[in-house]
């Protein structure tokens, strides 16, 4: 997948990389020091897909479209009726207008960051950015607080994610897959597949050889607490190594030719795809990445030839996909950008483009106890600021976790001892959950 730089520099970059299984280390290991999960939440969906749309989609020509407005306004596209009375949304998006009934819309969505990196920041946590804390993402408090499988990673990234752990420290932080599926092709994480000509039997035999030392040094092991986490960690590494269970989940090309086909062969349609067997295999929380958003300029001809189809297929197909599965009702899901784009389209380029704007966007949540097939919020008759009171991310970030069953007034304590509370100021959408 390529890496899409915004207009202000930054790259969506994987910010934890992980080595290969080789030479004579299991560096899984490394990774599942740092992904231990914690006790388990009661009640709500129990698997979470969040879906970023990095560099911040226009909310006019996607789901908040204004065909009464001035033409500097509304922009090119035609509204499209969808399978719910009294919803439309953009011409270009077809086949999520034939499951509408699956999703919720959130209008009027307003904030004020207008800078990629704290819009990120953002909508990632729930929490506006302070200088002096980091707050951690949706994934690491999801691995902290619902328990995965002992032979699978909790928190997947695909490829990578901007949700950091924050105070909660790296040991919630997501296993990046580094790349994404292609279509047909079984699908290898470095960590978790077995490469370079290294079979079960030589880790095995690995792993007998450590005992070995474990019992040489065993006095001194008793007495200091790092080397029996290494240890901890590295039987749990070799337990998904060695799981065909945890290598299936990952390989998407186990699925049937009639379920993966609507996915298309896109990397982010086949990342959807990849999120949904994760979540069916029992892994808590998945990234999916979709970049190119910072339409500055030629935002009519990015969005009609590639980012609408694009994410129409993927999306649509993913919801279909988990209630094909039974999973919709227990997979809550939430799709963002950092921001909405300006109402009035500037003349960079012809036909024009827009630029950041924070004060108005979209979101989209489904699954779990989400009654889908309705729009929340409203903004004005140009899309210029909710017409209404705004929905806040800190709003959406408190619905998201109630979907999952985690009180968003939950408090932490920072490494320092500051009690931190997991939505400072969001309330949960009335209305959002059936």
């Amino acid at each position: 997948m390529a890496i899409h730089q915004t207009c202000d520099g930054i790259r969506r970059r994987d910010f934890l990389r992980m080595g290969a299984i080789g030479g004579t280390s299991l560096t899984l290991a490394n990774y599942l020091k740092f992904a231990q999960a914690g006790q388990v939440a009661q009640g709500g969906a129990q698997a979470a897909i969040f879906i970023n749309l990095p560099g911040g989609p226009t909310h006019l020509d996607t789901f908040d479209m204004k065909p009464d407005a001035p033409a500097e306004y509304r922009g090119l596209f035609k509204p499209m009726k969808t399978n719910v009375p009294g919803v439309e949304f953009c011409e270009h998006m077809p086949k999520l207008a034939k499951c509408a009934d699956k999703f919720a819309i959130l209008r009027g969505v307003s904030h004020t960051l207008a800078a990629h990196r704290l819009g990120q920041e953002y909508v990632n946590t729930g929490s506006r950015p302070l200088a002096s804390l980091e707050y951690p993402g949706y994934g690491a408090v999801v691995t902290k607080e619902k328990q995965a499988a002992p032979d699978l990673p909790p928190f997947v990234a695909i490829p990578n994610t901007n949700q950091r752990p924050g105070f909660l420290g790296v040991q919630y932080a997501a296993l990046n897959t580094g790349q994404t599926p292609r279509p047909g092709q079984p699908f290898r994480v470095r960590g978790i597949s077995l490469e370079g000509g290294v079979t079960i039997e030589e880790v095995e035999r690995r792993a007998n050889l450590l005992d070995d030392l474990d019992h040489t040094f065993n006095d001194y092991e008793q007495h200091n607490q790092l080397l029996e986490g290494l240890d901890r960690f590295g039987q749990q590494a070799q337990t998904i190594i060695t799981s065909r269970s945890a290598r299936d989940a990952f390989d998407v090309s186990q699925e049937s030719p009639e379920f993966a086909k609507p996915f298309g062969e896109t990397p982010f349609g086949q990342s959807c795809l990849l999120a949904s067997r994760l979540v069916a295999s029992g892994v808590r929380f998945v990234t999916v990445s979709l970049g190119g958003w910072d339409t500055h300029q030629n935002n009519f001809s990015k969005l009609q030839e590639n980012l609408l189809p694009t994410f129409d297929e993927g999306f649509s197909a993913l919801l279909n996909g988990l209630e094909q599965k039974g999973l919709l009702a227990s997979t809550a899901i939430f799709v963002t950008g950092e921001f909405g784009r300006t109402p009035k389209i500037n003349n960079r380029s012809e036909p024009g483009g827009r630029d950041h704007y924070p004060r108005c966007m979209f979101m989209l949540m489904a699954g779990g106890r989400v009654r889908g097939g309705q729009v929340i919020g409203e903004s004005d008759d140009k899309a210029t600021g909710p017409a209404h009171d705004g929905i806040s991310p800190d709003d959406v970030a408190a619905s998201f976790y109630h979907n999952l069953g985690i009180d968003p007034t939950t408090e932490y304590h920072s490494t320092t001892g500051r009690p931190i509370t997991l939505v400072r100021n969001g309330k949960v959408i009335k209305g959002l959950f059936g």
